[in-house]
C-alpha cells in the first residue's frame, strides 16, 4: 500500500511537470477543454485571470502591485490597498497590517469573499493601509534575481526560508513604504501564514519589536494530533530523510494550470468516489450553508498558487516527529548545517510579540490538542476558540459568516490597540 501512495505522489508530481515542459515546447492545440466538464452541480466556473490588484481596483479601492527582494534573491510581489476611497484618508495616519495566506494559497484568498465580507477591504474601511503578502513560489512570486523556476535550485526551500526571508522582506518594505515613521505593524496569517510566523518571530526575534498585534487562524507549528487523513497516510513514508523523500524533495508542486483545475473539478464532482480526495486536499466546496458559493469559482481560478515540495516534506516531518523544528536533512548535512544530527526546535520562548490564537475543533490541520501544547510555551497570548463545532480549516477563510465570527473581531483588536498607544 506504501509503495502505492509513493509512486501515486511521484507519478502526480511527474505528469504536472510534463504538461507544463511540453507547454513550452509544443505549440498549444486549438480546443476549449472546459466547455467539455461543463457541469452545474460542479458549481464552479472558468473564468479569465485577474490579479489580485484587478480585483481590489474592480471594487474601487486604490490598488498597488510592489516586488520586493528578498536577502537570498527571491522577488515576491505583494499587493496593497494604500486607503480607503470611502475615508479618503490619504493624508492621515494609516496603521500598517500585513496579511499572509497559507499553503497552496495566495493574496487572492483574502479578497475572495468581496468588499462586504473580506478582511482587506474591511481593514482599509477601517482606515488601515493594507498590505497582502505572496511566498516565494506561488503566482505572484515565481522570480529570482539570477535563477529561473525551472532551475532546481530555485524550489531549494522550504517555510522557514519563506518566514526568514520573505517575511521579514515584506515587513520591513511595509513599514517604510508606509513613508509615516512607523516602526511596527499588525500581521494577520492563516495556516502557513502562521508557521512562518512562528519561524521567523523565533529565529530572529528581534523581529517582535516590529510586530503590533498578530492574529493567527489556525495555527499550525506542533503536528503530533493533525487528522487529515491524507497527511497521515504519507507521512510515514515522506516524513523522513530517506530515498522517497530525496526523489520528492527541491521541486515545483501543483502550480496553478489548466491541468491542476481540471484535475479537481473532476476530483471535486459531489457524486464520485474521489470526493474524499477533494475534501482533504480542498475542503468543503459545495457546502452552500457555510462557504460563500460566490467566492468560489473566484479561488478555483487562482487556486492552487503552487509551492516547493519541500513545505510539504517539512511539514509531514513535522507530523511525525512532533516537534516544531528545522528542516531534516539528514545526520550527515544535519551536523554541516545545525551542528547536530537531529534538526533544532524553534525557539517559540522566544515569541514576545503579542499573539492573538483563533483555533477550532473541527480543523483536521490545527488540532485542538497541538494548538494548546504549543500556547504553554508562548510567553504573550490570548486564545480563541470558534464557538461553532463544525468550523473547519477553510471557514477561517471562505466561510459566509467570516466576518462577523472572525474578521470584525480582529478589527477590534487592532483598535483597541492603537487607541491603547496613541
Amino acid at each position: 500500500m506504501q509503495y502505492k501512495l509513493i509512486l501515486a505522489l511521484i507519478f502526480l508530481f511527474g505528469y504536472v511537470w510534463s504538461v507544463q515542459t511540453a507547454a513550452v515546447d509544443v505549440a498549444p492545440v486549438d480546443i476549449d477543454f472546459y466547455k467539455l466538464y461543463n457541469d452545474p452541480d460542479a458549481h464552479l466556473a472558468f473564468r479569465e485571470r485577474r490579479t489580485t490588484r484587478d480585483r481590489m481596483a474592480a471594487h474601487g479601492y486604490p490598488a498597488e502591485h510592489h516586488h520586493v527582494v528578498t536577502e537570498d534573491g527571491y522577488i515576491l510581489g505583494i499587493f496593497r490597498i494604500p486607503y480607503s476611497h470611502k475615508l479618503k484618508n490619504q493624508d492621515k495616519k494609516r496603521p500598517v497590517v500585513l496579511i499572509q495566506h497559507g499553503l497552496f494559497s495566495c493574496s487572492d484568498a483574502w479578497i475572495l469573499s468581496g468588499p462586504n465580507d473580506a478582511l482587506p477591504y474591511l481593514l482599509a474601511d477601517a482606515g488601515f493601509d493594507v498590505w497582502i503578502g505572496n511566498a516565494r513560489g506561488t503566482t505572484y512570486s515565481r522570480n529570482h534575481t539570477t535563477l529561473s523556476t525551472q532551475h532546481p535550485y530555485f524550489w531549494r526551500f522550504d517555510w522557514h526560508e519563506i518566514g526568514v526571508y520573505d517575511m521579514s522582506a515584506m515587513i520591513d518594505y511595509a513599514l517604510k513604504t508606509n513613508g509615516q515613521g512607523q516602526k511596527s505593524l499588525h500581521y494577520v496569517g492563516h495556516s502557513q501564514g502562521t508557521t512562518v510566523y512562528f519561524a521567523l518571530m523565533s529565529t530572529v526575534p528581534e523581529y517582535n519589536k516590529k510586530i503590533k498585534t498578530a492574529n493567527l487562524f489556525a495555527p499550525i507549528a506542533i503536528m503530533k494530533n493533525m487528522r487529515n487523513k491524507l497527511v497521515r497516510k504519507a507521512a510515514p513514508y515522506l516524513g523522513h530523510h530517506n530515498t522517497y523523500s530525496l526523489l520528492f524533495s527541491s521541486q515545483e508542486f501543483i502550480p496553478h494550470n489548466s491541468f491542476i483545475s481540471i484535475m479537481f473539478f473532476n476530483l471535486c464532482e459531489p457524486d464520485l468516489n474521489f470526493r474524499i480526495v477533494c475534501n482533504n486536499v480542498v475542503g468543503r466546496l459545495y457546502d452552500a450553508n457555510r462557504v460563500n458559493m460566490t467566492a468560489m469559482p473566484e479561488g478555483m481560478a487562482t487556486h492552487p498558487a503552487g509551492c516547493s515540495t519541500n513545505q510539504i516534506l517539512h511539514y509531514l516531518q513535522e507530523q511525525q516527529s512532533g516537534h516544531f523544528r528545522q528542516y531534516d536533512h539528514g545526520p550527515a548535512k544535519n551536523l554541516l548545517v545545525y551542528k547536530s544530527e537531529q534538526p533544532p526546535d524553534y525557539p517559540v520562548e522566544k515569541i514576545t510579540s503579542e499573539l492573538h490564537m483563533w483555533y477550532s475543533d473541527n480543523d483536521i490541520m490545527a488540532a485542538v490538542e497541538d494548538v494548546l501544547a504549543l500556547a504553554k510555551r508562548l510567553p504573550n497570548h490570548k486564545l480563541y476558540h470558534m464557538e461553532d463545532p463544525d468550523w473547519d480549516h477553510g471557514d477561517f477563510a471562505l466561510n459566509k459568516d467570516v466576518r462577523k465570527y472572525l474578521n470584525e473581531p480582529v478589527i477590534e483588536i487592532m483598535l483597541k490597540y492603537e487607541e491603547a498607544h496613541n
